[in-house]
């Protein structure tokens, strides 16, 4: 356990701190019935408690094997550490105090309260970024790992980054100014009906879904290229790395074209559990495409595995004829060189 710990100490102890929110939240929502934008007044802060917790081992754990840059890597990191504390306490206390904490400017204490998690999260992004650009010098056990863990650090970044598009008031809002500048839901105001825990609109498009997705690629791509890697030693036709390399190559661009996809739909003020049209169409071409693409890789690595075997084996047993008098054990010599005299 000191071990895991001294990864990045900051960074770790912002998970020991979230996974004692993730209990306050948990008492909150049993003991405390109210609700803010039509939901459990600690689902919110959940949330981000589980969100921050896996964010921050993740950092702590790539900081702690990057080959090079650690220091700088380390000061980043601990800068994150603080702007998630911040965060964090942030959504808590206005949970606490019943009310909401994101694009709240109702009072001037509200508007500080919003003001400072802006510059938070401003901050946590430019050390994410740095941060991410110095995973691109860590390499792990196979190329397919480290393809995934630097393509998840970028679409992570991305999904991030989605977060601004919440942020600018909607004409409803500026038509009838009520204290709010700002909104997750688009085509409706937020707090209309959603999926359980979520909370992600059924009725109207919700800018939390490409942000949610596209952040938690640094996870999932990486476990991707993991299991795969686990598979290989089961399944022979993942046993190349050039396969896996491959198959996560696809996941890759099926995973940021999901991002893509989920992003101009909710901009659409579309509902994720409605779709229909170009974005029916789209969902269904990019599962297809990535079906197809997955085929023809393993088809393709296969084949070429089969091909190279014959090839391979023709060298070993050349090499093995042509291998010096020298090379060859004392008796095998000491035999030869009677033969010769006989």
């Amino acid at each position: 356990m000191k071990t895991v710990f001294a990864w990045h100490r900051p960074l770790m102890t912002v998970a020991a701190l979230m996974v004692v929110f993730t209990v306050v939240c948990l008492i909150g929502l049993a003991v405390d019935h109210r609700e803010v934008t039509g939901l459990d007044t600690w689902t919110k802060p959940l949330k981000f408690s589980l969100s921050i917790l896996l964010y921050s081992v993740t950092w702590a754990w790539l900081i702690a094997h990057l080959p090079r840059w650690r220091r700088t890597a380390h000061v980043t990191g601990t800068v994150i550490a603080v702007a998630l504390i911040v965060e964090q306490v942030l959504i808590v206390g206005a949970a606490a105090a019943g009310t909401t904490s994101h694009f709240n400017v109702s009072s001037g204490f509200a508007t500080t309260v919003w003001a400072i998690m802006a510059v938070s999260i401003t901050v946590l992004y430019v050390c994410t970024f740095l941060t991410t650009v110095l995973v691109f010098f860590l390499r792990l056990g196979t190329p397919s790992i480290t393809f995934a863990l630097r393509a998840g650090a970028v679409i992570a970044l991305v999904g991030m980054g989605l977060a601004y598009l919440m942020t600018s008031p909607t004409r409803a809002q500026l038509a009838d100014f009520q204290g709010i500048a700002g909104a997750h839901t688009v085509g409706l105001a937020d707090g209309g009906p959603g999926l359980p825990l979520l909370g992600w609109s059924t009725v109207g498009g919700d800018l939390r879904i490409p942000h949610f997705i596209g952040m938690h690629a640094l996870q999932l791509l990486p476990l991707f290229a993991i299991l795969l890697g686990r598979l290989g030693r089961r399944w022979s036709v993942l046993a190349d790395d050039r396969t896996r390399f491959g198959l996560v190559a696809v996941a890759t661009a099926t995973y940021a074209a999901v991002v893509a996809l989920v992003t101009f739909q909710a901009l659409a003020g579309q509902s994720i559990v409605h779709p229909d049209g170009v974005f029916l169409v789209a969902g269904w071409a990019i599962a297809a495409a990535a079906v197809a693409a997955a085929i023809l890789v393993v088809v393709t690595t296969t084949r070429g595995n089969a091909a190279a075997a014959p090839l391979r084996g023709s060298r070993g047993t050349r090499a093995g004829r042509a291998r010096p008098a020298a090379a060859r054990s004392p008796r095998t010599a000491r035999s030869a060189a009677l033969g010769d005299r006989g």
